[in-house]
């Protein structure tokens, strides 16, 4: 049995008969519509996300079958949570919230390449990832809510494989991203004005200690960096050719 393959990546739910796929398709003679039908079919729940996909025919008779990949479980959890990205410091900052229903969607979508062997093994593991972004479940940091699954109190909701929201969840949801976003903000801000008061209070100071300075006062190495000025280059010492005497020579900026 001859077989070729035919990978495109498409936006989910978007596939048509245009490049790429149309043409990659057209030689195999079998019904292209069909098969962006069924590959939209297979797709919906990736819209607005760029989903790899390889389609299988059989050039004797005809016959195809679709294998859709899955992006990465960090982006699918950005695309429920309607955030940006994860936090930079997902200890200290959580970023957004979902529903235990989110995390059994996202896990029921990435559950042939999970690791976990029941479906709470893979809701659990699509729970490390969210830690890891900085991402609340159930409204609790990550620990916390690993201990109502372990307790069993979404056993139902992961045994029926709920993944549905309703129209009030989905306000509240959106309702807390806004309110958190403001309040890392707000946080941001506060870090930026001490940071820059550390650094007037200890001009002339080395660089050395205004940062360990502004680690005591627990500001985020990437505040630390925007306030911060830039180092300065320090001098290159280049052996003299013998009977010369020594020369020392600064390192030219970049674009000079």
């Amino acid at each position: 049995m001859a077989t070729e393959v035919v990978e495109v990546l498409i936006e989910g739910g978007k596939a048509t008969a245009a490049p790429p796929l149309g043409p990659a398709l057209g030689p195999m003679g079998i019904n292209i519509g069909q098969v962006v039908i069924d590959i939209n079919k297979k797709t919906q729940d990736f819209k607005g996300m760029q989903v790899p996909v390889k389609v299988e025919i059989n050039t004797e008779t005809k016959a195809y079958t679709i294998k859709v990949g899955t992006p990465p479980a960090s982006q699918l959890i950005i695309k429920e949570t309607g955030i940006e990205k994860g936090s930079s410091n997902p200890s200290t900052d959580l970023v957004a919230d979902l529903k235990i229903e989110q995390v059994i969607k996202i896990a029921k979508m990435k559950e042939d390449s999970l690791l976990g062997k029941t479906n709470k093994d893979k809701v659990k593991e699509i729970m490390g990832t969210c830690q890891s972004m900085g991402v609340m479940v159930e409204g609790k940091p990550v620990p916390e809510a690993l201990k109502d699954v372990d307790a069993g109190k979404f056993d139902r909701k992961i045994e029926l494989g709920k993944t549905e929201l309703t129209d009030e969840e989905l306000k509240e949801l959106e309702e807390e991203r806004i309110k958190m976003q403001k309040e890392l903000e707000e946080k941001r801000e506060e870090f930026l004005a001490k940071a820059n008061e550390i650094l007037q209070q200890m001009a002339g100071k080395e660089r050395h200690e205004i940062i360990e300075a502004m680690n005591e006062a627990e500001i985020p190495t990437q505040i630390q960096q925007e306030v911060l000025p830039e180092e300065e280059k320090k001098p290159v010492e280049t052996k003299p050719a013998e009977g010369e005497a020594p020369v020392d020579k600064t390192e030219e900026k970049k674009g000079e």
